[in-house]
């Protein structure tokens, strides 16, 4: 088994389960804090992510691509200088924003946000910066040799410690009021990351066969040329993050704002922000665990087949990709559409938010589809590209949201329109570029068989829980629906061939069955 297939499946375990105590995470604060307490623990998170994407300045994309290619050059030294450039870069970005951020706090709360409330959560989340700069580091490193244990392992460590404390903090800060709350769920995610870091420094000590601390300086000088190859990946691909990022932190500023216009309140539009953002994207999200770890299993596997000059080996594995993310995908937009009531009242306690899920589920085949292709853009140096995708993209969904949640009628989904808009829009754009580059086979044939695929399976799901079981409880009756719909959407992709036999005897545990 091929180091790219071995090591997606690694980061799908690992990411099922991180997803899983995630969301546990999500669930266990809902409901302690509830809707409210959660739209401010919401509103605040898009601003960490844009601190820490300006200070990771793209580098963890950067170090994977340039470890791969120097690590199948055998040029441990280059490694050591990547990783010595990185930290020094990532080290002193952390130094410069950690206090902006503090100082910040105040006038992002009052002014940007429209509640004041989001201060104390604002303050609680921002020392976890320089202990992300430093982790990302290490993580690009073991993606970049290709070896995905180390960072598979940090993020269920990471889950684990959070959700331990979380429970504690919330609770014991909860009397003082739900922001309060919020920022001792925000305490939390920093000892979470804590436990993290010190995992991955722990292996990566065991691990390396150098010592980065030895003449650390040294390595600096000299580096010019292995700082503009780092710069040459990461400034591209921190231009796509980082409008990504912005685009977030416009989104609760722009949709507060558009919602005050509607003539909600602020803390009205800070409940409903906490709906969409804290109960129902979650729950979208939650199978996206699968596309990104293929995402970050492709970056070193297309570059090291790029940098070998091997065309057919990148198509391949694009192909395979791309395959395994739609067909994944498609089983999950089933699911969420056609069980969202269900499944919100048994996680949540009410349907509260279930209107976003059926909303947004049929296009968020393009969010699970959007993964692979915008990792092949970064591993062929189209990074540029996928910036200017992205910024169209997070332009018209700003604009949409504007447009359509200041308007009654539309409210907070035109919030959720605005966000599916620009995620199909990306996907699109991302498809067309890699079109370009890459002269891959389109099937179109396979793409239709999987729609009808959808269409049957959602219809099957739908009769299954409504007409079987209805003496069962909901829980019992969602597991039997869900078991169903699923071996029913698995008959039918070996039925249309879009499963073959030999695509389950590259899974380890099926192998010898195969």
């Amino acid at each position: 088994m091929s180091k790219f297939l071995k090591g997606t499946m690694i980061l799908i375990l690992a990411g099922l389960i991180t997803r899983v105590l995630g969301f546990i995470n999500r669930i266990v604060l809902a409901r302690i804090i509830g809707e409210e307490g959660v739209g401010l623990y919401m509103m605040v998170f898009p601003t960490l992510i844009l601190v820490i994407t300006i200070t990771q300045l793209g580098l963890p994309i950067a170090i994977s691509k340039c470890v791969a290619e120097a690590d199948a050059k055998g040029d441990q030294q280059k490694v050591k200088k990547i990783l010595a450039i990185s930290l020094a870069i990532t080290i002193s970005l952390s130094i410069i924003f950690t206090p902006v951020l503090m100082g910040a706090a105040s006038i992002l709360s009052k002014t940007l946000f429209t509640d004041p409330r989001t201060y104390y959560p604002l303050i609680a989340i921002t020392p976890i910066i320089p202990i992300i700069a430093i982790s990302s580091v290490i993580r690009g490193y073991f993606q970049g040799k290709q070896n995905m244990k180390p960072a598979a392992y940090s993020q269920v460590l990471e889950q684990l410690v959070r959700i331990a404390l979380i429970i504690v903090l919330t609770k014991s800060f909860l009397p003082y009021g739900i922001e309060f709350a919020a920022a001792g769920a925000m305490g939390a995610s920093v000892i979470g990351e804590l436990a993290s870091l010190l995992y991955l420094f722990t292996v990566f000590k065991i691990k390396k066969t150098f010592r980065v601390r030895r003449k650390f300086f040294k390595s600096l000088y000299g580096g010019k040329r292995i700082l503009q190859e780092l710069m040459t990946v990461a400034l591209p691909a921190t231009g796509g993050r980082l409008i990504g990022s912005i685009s977030w932190f416009l989104e609760p500023i722009v949709v507060s704002h558009s919602l005050a216009l509607a003539g909600l309140t602020a803390a009205a539009a800070t409940k409903q922000y906490g709906l969409l953002t804290g109960y129902a994207l979650p729950l979208l999200m939650l199978p996206s665990f699968i596309t990104h770890s293929l995402s970050t299993s492709l970056v070193p596997a297309i570059s090291e087949a790029n940098s070998q000059k091997n065309v057919y080996l990148v198509e391949y594995r694009l192909q395979q990709a791309l395959r395994f993310a739609l067909l994944t995908g498609g089983l999950s937009v089933v699911v969420l559409y056609v069980f969202a009531e269900p499944l919100m009242t048994i996680m949540y306690g009410s349907t509260n938010g279930a209107q976003f899920v059926k909303l947004m589920a049929p296009f968020f085949i393009f969010h699970y589809y959007q993964g692979p292709l915008q990792a092949v853009l970064q591993a062929l140096n189209l990074a540029r590209a996928a910036m200017i995708n992205s910024l169209i993209g997070a332009a018209v969904k700003i604009a949409v949201i504007l447009a359509l949640a200041s308007l009654p009628q539309f409210g907070i989904e035109g919030a959720a329109l605005g966000i599916v808009t620009g995620t199909l829009l990306v996907t699109l754009l991302h498809f067309t570029t890699v079109l370009k580059q890459i002269q891959f086979t389109v099937y179109l044939l396979d793409y239709g068989k999987f729609f009808i695929a959808i269409l049957l399976t959602g219809w099957l799901g739908h009769m299954f829980f409504t007409h079987f079981y209805t003496e069962h409880s909901l829980i019992l009756r969602l597991l039997h629906a869900i078991i169903w719909t699923t071996l029913f959407y698995l008959i039918l992709l070996f039925s249309f061939r879009l499963i073959k036999k030999e695509d389950l005897s590259r899974i380890p545990f099926l192998k010898s069955f195969f």
